[in-house]
């Protein structure tokens, strides 16, 4: 599956936009890796465990979003957009969001 964030794809003829696909993740932080990220933000550096669930979230919300446009018949997604947003009281959960436009597109030379 060709997953892009532009609108259009150089050299390839997109024969039908199949429409809107998305995917989310949300996951809570764990409250060990919360208070190890704080000691982290005092003392300066970056918190690894916080970096690793932002990128097991985006992971999913991106698989999902590409599931979906697979199972319209797509072959590609374009104009994806990553959304990253907190939730709960502190912010206890983390929330990524992945959306694009589903489409079928021809190879060149075919």
């Amino acid at each position: 599956m060709l997953v892009s964030t532009t609108s259009t794809l150089e050299g390839r003829r997109i024969v039908r936009y199949l429409g809107l696909v998305s995917g989310e993740a949300i996951l809570g932080a764990n409250i060990f890796k919360d208070l190890f990220a704080g000691v982290r933000d005092i003392v300066g550096g970056r918190s690894s465990a916080y970096e690793r669930e932002l990128r097991q979230a985006k992971d999913i919300a991106v698989q999902e979003m590409v599931d979906q446009a697979t199972s319209l018949g797509a072959n590609g997604v374009l104009a994806v957009d990553l959304d990253y947003e907190t939730l709960g009281q502190g912010g206890g959960m983390l929330m990524v969001t992945a959306s694009g436009t589903a489409i079928l597109y021809e190879e060149p030379g075919r």
